[in-house]
């Protein structure tokens, strides 16, 4: 692999294509290694957007262990969040600490209520959007970035927009794994093997004991008399994590000391008991390599509690692929704070998927449903289709584990395949599974659905455990509750707004049209976009396109009456067709106004006639590819002045041009000039040929297309285009 700085990077040499012809984040470490130099930063992380889906994947991180940052390995789009407000509003975004995050990002100061600051940055070129740059420093940062961070920042930005546009024009994009890759610590300098004897000597000089920590947290370092205070012989320390070797230091404390310095870049200092009542004092030095720590016998107001003349023995230490009593909390805080923010089932099964498996150590989950007297698996994560499709649609009356969680509301765990035969004799292993957790999802005393989670390995899920998975699905079952309510509600909306939109549009003799209809983000009611094509004759037709105000029934109830009112009227000259909507609208008093455009098509003379009431302009591509704005004269929008007047334009419309009807959701975004929006769908459209058996589809496809890649949409779309055919 080689990628140089500056303008001519190679992307990337032999060997780093994947077998699909794609490149791994690997080539972005130089960009990103640099940056981390100049900035100053303690931490780096590269976000990538996938062409086909408005989500933020986590694809380099650097300066903390993937452990940590695995809640944002996926960030969409539409969330509030550092890096997708950067990413969605095209802008440098900084936040300059502790409580300028609880001030913006709520969320995510609960979930890390650490002292540091942050920027996030867009990774783009022209106007592809590629992703978002990420980067912490120290709490003791100034309030400000200085000139020379910024600029580090927009060159780092500027450069890895350009090895990912350049990856992706040479037919090998730039993909993110299933895990992010990990850049190597930043270090000042390299020991030899004399430096290293004599840093091993001088830390076992020292009073009490110390030891190191990697990034991840694991023991690189332990001098004997650390070892000695710990109670553990040196072979159990060295490449574990402290709360993993230590059971006594498997405790929230612990490991938030441990984030809080990895976060903050700032010493902490913790009090711990190793059993039965010898109190150590952990004293936690970090920099961009790890952490440094000092441990020392201490006294506290606990040593002198009482001690029972036999105190029970240590339980066993737990694997290393079980998390943490500190991980499973902060992954369970997370949980419950993304879970407030899902609106649908599809978001409730995602955040679950997310976060319940690495915060229980599990391999793989199911979540499930009682439809029509059956099992439906609503979502999964770590399974094959194949196998969920056997296990779905199973009957409620059969006597599987899941069956009996969902039907009973009591649940179910087996440490071992053993166990599970013992209870279901009839079980056969088909999932490679060792232990499984069977949890109905329950809310009002019912049972919405069930969670099973699955383990690797056998799993003994003690007493503790058991009540933190009890209590975490029903968490789940609350917001799945409110979910389904969602879904239902947002159905019904659907179906009422689909039946008011024209199902097909009429054919017109000469003409090739297409149109489309997309409602806004999720979490959004229905809207009053529409469109409509009238046959008028065999040679004049009328299209119209408008925007209700607001998005609620009344918004579509109103768009209903102005299609009718624009199809009773069709026909007359233009600025009287508005006219006479207006007047009906005005006199219904909806509280509601409407932008609307309306055409009339002469396909004998070939030309289009126009006026708009508030909308935006119209598009035209010509013949030889030229396309421009129409800026048409301007017209009060419907429904504010029953006297407004309006003006007719009318424009030639030959064959073999098009005519581009749209509403504002498909230019408008935050941050976007407006302006710039139209004259970007504008360039689009006369790149764009209609001509193959598609036609006038595929050029609505590509103008779609477009406007989801340029930036997330919070308002409805609706596109109508007209194309005088040459036959």
């Amino acid at each position: 692999m080689a990628v140089r700085s500056g303008e001519d990077e190679d992307v990337a040499g032999p060997g780093a294509v994947g077998s699909d012809g794609s490149l791994g984040p690997e080539v972005l470490e130089t960009v990103l290694l640099d940056t981390a130099r100049e900035s100053g930063a303690c931490v780096t992380a590269v976000y990538l957007l996938p062409p086909d889906e408005a989500v933020l994947l986590l694809a380099v991180l650097g300066g903390v262990p993937w452990e940590i940052s695995m809640p944002w390995a996926r960030v969409a789009l539409k969330e509030s969040s550092p890096v997708s407000d950067a990413v969605r509003e095209r802008r440098l975004l900084w936040v300059s600490g502790q409580e300028e995050l609880a001030r913006r990002y709520p969320r995510l100061a609960l979930v890390v209520p650490y002292r540091f600051t942050l920027a996030a940055a867009p990774i783009t070129t022209g106007t592809d959007t590629w992703g978002g740059l990420v980067l912490h420093w120290p709490a003791s940062h100034p309030p400000r970035l200085s000139s020379r961070q910024r600029k580090a920042i927009t060159g780092a930005c500027h450069r890895l927009g350009l090895l990912l546009r350049r990856a992706a024009d040479d037919g090998h994009p730039v993909c993110p794994g299933g895990e992010p890759v990990m850049l190597p610590p930043l270090r000042a300098r390299i020991a030899g093997p004399a430096e290293a004897q004599a840093a091993v000597d001088f830390a076992e000089r020292l009073p009490g004991g110390c030891c190191s920590l990697d990034v991840d947290g694991r023991i690189t370092f332990v001098s004997t008399k650390a070892a000695d205070l710990l109670g553990a012989d040196l072979p159990d320390l060295l490449g574990a994590k402290p709360w993993e070797a230590l059971r006594w230091l498997d405790d929230p404390t612990t490991e938030d000391s441990y984030r809080a310095a990895m976060f903050s870049r700032e010493p902490v200092s913790f009090i711990a008991l190793r059993p039965p009542n010898r109190w150590l004092s952990f004293s936690l030095v970090p920099d961009a390599s790890g952490i440094s720590v000092r441990i020392a016998p201490t006294h506290s107001s606990h040593a002198h509690a009482q001690v029972t003349a036999s105190p029970p023995p240590p339980p066993r230490p737990p694997s290393p692929a079980t998390p943490g009593r500190a991980t499973t909390l902060y992954h369970l805080m997370h949980l419950a704070a993304t879970l407030t923010e899902a609106v649908g089932v599809r978001d409730v099964v995602d955040q679950v998927a997310e976060q319940v498996l690495p915060a229980f150590g599990a391999a793989a989950l199911a979540v499930m449903t009682a439809e029509e007297g059956r099992l439906q698996i609503i979502g999964y994560r770590g399974y094959t289709p194949e196998l969920m499709r056997h296990f779905d649609a199973a009957p409620l009356t059969s006597d599987t584990p899941a069956v009996r969680a969902l039907t009973s509301g009591v649940p179910a765990f087996f440490a071992t395949f053993a166990d599970l035969k013992r209870a279901y004799p009839p079980a056969v292993l088909q999932d490679d599974m060792a232990a499984w957790a069977f949890l109905p999802l329950i809310t009002s005393g019912r049972p919405v659905g069930s969670l099973v989670l699955a383990y690797e390995q056998p799993h003994p899920f003690v007493s503790e455990e058991r009540a933190v998975l009890i209590s975490t699905a029903g968490l789940i079952a609350q917001a799945m509750d409110r979910a389904r309510l969602y879904d239902t509600k947002h159905q019904l909306a659907h179906n009422l707004q689909s039946g008011l939109l024209p199902h097909t549009l009429p054919h017109v003799t000469g003409l090739d049209v297409a149109a489309r209809y997309l409602p806004a983000t999720r979490g959004m009611d229905i809207g009053g976009d529409f469109y409509d094509l009238i046959r008028l004759d065999t040679t004049t037709a009328a299209a119209a396109i408008g925007d209700v105000q607001g998005h609620n029934v009344n918004a579509a109830a109103l768009m209903g009456q102005v299609r009718t009112a624009v199809h009773a009227t069709a026909g007359a000259p233009p600025n009287e067709v508005l006219a006479r909507t207006n007047r009906l609208l005005t006199d219904l008093d909806p509280d509601l106004f409407t932008s609307c455009l309306y055409v009339h098509l002469d396909l004998a003379a070939r030309t289009a006639c126009l006026a708009t009431a508030g909308h935006p302009p119209p598009l035209l591509r010509h013949p030889d590819g030229r396309t421009e704005a129409l800026h048409l004269p301007p017209g009060l929008l419907l429904g504010i002045d029953p006297e407004a007047a309006y003006a007719s334009t009318e424009i030639p419309l030959p064959p073999g041009s098009v005519l581009a009807l749209y509403t504002d959701g498909l230019v408008e975004a935050p941050g976007t000039d407006i302006d710039d929006a139209v004259d970007d769908l504008a360039h689009v459209l006369a790149r764009t040929e209609p001509v193959g058996p598609r036609g006038m589809n595929a050029v609505a496809d590509t103008l779609i297309q477009h406007a989801r890649r340029s930036a997330p949409r919070s308002d409805d779309i609706a596109l109508l285009l007209i194309h005088p055919d040459r036959r």
